[in-house]
């Protein structure tokens, strides 16, 4: 097994949900938690750089934070969601969700990818969807969560040989602040949506944030290349 004594960790997307609640838990975990995210959060338990995933500047912040940190560890938890049906989607909003969801996640693994050579270790994990197998008024959101399987395995096959894992976690739905203003408790969207989950509730993120402290763990550089639907049972 290869050890690493970096413990910093980079997580986008930390102003809120499962980012935030992410970052909250890996930091109580010991790691060095560098979030990035387009709202300020606040009072993070870490080192914080504001970043625009939409434009390609992000990828000067990426490569600044790899050369100050050199952080083994890549959570890319950022996500941007373009709520259209098929027929409704337009290239605007298709390129933002193609260069939030997918591009950027290339950017910062990129930029970080050196670093986990010289250590010969890393650990990156890519969050994903239910949505990717399929989702009514998610058509751009499902097809970038789901190009997300490709590249990881992809990467995973060129990546193995230096001691670096690349895994994607896809939740389903998770007690966030989006999903209460769009499922607020009582209402009949939340009702009907718990009747289609197993196990009859919604994720709690810190649920997410420990499946991730798992992959990004050096037990876990035995797992590369897969998808590990966490979702109550919703993708099945």
């Amino acid at each position: 097994m290869n050890t690493c004594p970096n413990n910093t960790v980079l997580v986008t997307g930390v102003s809120r949900g499962i980012g935030k609640a992410t970052a909250n838990y890996l930091a109580g975990k010991g790691y060095h938690v560098i979030g990035v995210a387009r709202t300020d959060p606040g009072d993070f338990p870490g080192t914080f750089r504001q970043i625009d995933l939409n434009d390609v500047s992000a990828k000067e912040v990426f490569a600044s934070i790899a050369e100050e940190f050199s952080p083994t560890r890549l959570v890319l938890n950022a996500g941007y969601v373009d709520a259209k049906l098929f027929e409704d989607m337009d290239d605007e909003g298709f390129e933002q969700t193609i260069r939030v969801n997918l591009q950027s996640q290339i950017w910062a693994m990129q930029a970080l990818i050196p670093a986990m050579k010289k250590h010969s270790f890393g650990r990156v994990v890519l969050i994903g969807s239910r949505a990717s197998l399929g989702k009514v008024g998610r058509a751009s959101y499902s097809a970038s969560k789901a190009a997300l399987s490709g590249l990881a395995r992809t990467s995973a096959l060129e990546l193995g040989p230096h001691g670096i894992t690349v895994n994607v976690i896809s939740p389903g739905p998770f007690e966030t602040e989006m999903f209460a203003t769009l499922q607020p408790e009582g209402s009949k969207a939340r009702e009907q949506l718990l009747s289609k989950i197993p196990v009859g509730r919604v994720g709690d993120p810190d649920e997410m944030a420990a499946t991730i402290d798992f992959f990004i763990s050096e037990k876990a550089g035995f797992m590369t290349g897969q998808n590990l639907f966490v979702c109550g049972g919703a993708s099945l």
